[in-house]
């Protein structure tokens, strides 16, 4: 089946309509029920089905149902007598129609995608499977070949190739916008004498940056897996593993939330590690996030963060600090919160952000 067409391929069909008679399924072993049951099976089925035989000059058609008639646009009278190889065209991959000629040598079952021409010119992506069919003496009476247009998801593919490409690009360049800005506070900062403000600075830098990396391959499908950011953001404050633990499912949020939610996890971790459960060898953080609906049915992306097992908080903390207001500015700006209450054997904070609805 669909082997390269040649220039007498008019002349093979009318010599093959004299040959090939159409299959039927009263003549061809199937008789009573079981030929009612398969005309019955081959009219109602979607998936475009033909029968080849191999005991006639060039293999020809000699059935194909409805299915294939709408797939490929030619009537069962313009098919039968012919090679499979009239669906194909200048675009045709040649390498996996050789995979299909040695299948046919061979007699081995095949699937393969190819692309293939309707009667009017257009094309599909088809997803063939060939087999050989045997008689009860183990004879080779028919090749079976099933199509299916897979065209859709072919383009799907190809969006997707063209959407990663584009992240990797925007992933490159975006690095190097950090290590520009990086470079400028470091530069600043020395000038200025204030290398202890350029360093927070270029730390909450390189957070954002982390939080964004992971992201990129699926920010150009609308809404990324949160879970990515918020291990890659974290990692760096848990080197070893183990301190911080992570639980979560698959919840999404939209693209714009990940300044907010890195740099917000950055403080969080920072304080934990000066004075709270990472500041030891004993405490703990976990850090969970799901989606939640309030009482109005609106969703919300809920990341909760509980330490446990650092020193013991005697007097609630300083409720303020650079870091935290920037926390806070960035996730008024996505429709977010920062609610923080300390107990005694640590901090609890939620981080709360709506979603588009």
């Amino acid at each position: 089946m669909h082997r390269g067409d040649g220039d007498g391929t008019r002349d093979t069909f009318e010599q093959a309509q004299h040959v090939a008679k159409p299959f039927s399924a009263e003549t061809d072993n199937f008789s009573g029920a079981s030929g009612l049951l398969f005309e019955q099976a081959m009219a109602q089925t979607r998936m475009a089905v033909c029968l080849t035989d191999p005991r006639l000059e060039d293999d020809p058609i000699i059935f194909c149902n409805k299915a294939f008639e709408r797939l490929t646009g030619y009537r069962q009278e313009e098919v039968v007598g012919r090679n499979c190889r009239f669906l194909q065209g200048p675009k045709t991959s040649q390498k996996q129609v050789a995979k299909i000629r040695e299948a046919i040598r061979s007699e081995e079952v095949l699937v393969v995608e190819l692309l293939n021409y309707r009667k009017d010119g257009s094309t599909f992506w088809n997803a063939l499977h060939l087999g050989p069919i045997y008689d009860d003496k183990g004879e080779l009476r028919y090749f079976f070949g099933s199509q299916w247009d897979v065209t859709d998801i072919h383009l799907a593919r190809a969006e997707e190739r063209h959407a990663k490409a584009m992240a990797r690009e925007v992933s490159h360049r975006l690095k190097n916008v950090f290590a520009v800005i990086g470079g400028i506070v470091n530069i600043t900062g020395r000038a200025m004498d204030a290398r202890p403000v350029s360093g927070k600075i270029n730390e909450r830098i390189q957070a954002l940056g982390r939080a964004y990396e992971p992201t990129l391959d699926e920010a150009a499908f609308g809404t990324i897996e949160v879970g990515q950011a918020i291990r890659s953001v974290l990692s760096p404050y848990d080197p070893e593993g183990g301190r911080i633990v992570f639980e979560g499912n698959g919840a999404r949020t939209e693209p714009n939330a990940v300044s907010a939610i890195g740099l917000t996890l950055h403080e969080l971790a920072t304080n934990a590690s000066k004075y709270g459960a990472l500041s030891n060898r004993e405490g703990t953080v976990t850090v969970s996030w799901h989606h939640e609906e309030d009482r109005h049915g609106r969703q919300s992306l809920v990341i909760d963060w509980k330490e446990k097992g650092g020193p013991p908080i005697t007097a609630k903390p300083e409720p303020t600090g650079t870091g935290f207001d920037i926390a806070d500015r960035l996730l008024a700006f996505s429709r977010g919160t920062l609610d923080r209450i300390w107990e005694g054997d640590g901090l609890r904070a939620r981080i709360s952000l709506a979603l588009k609805s």
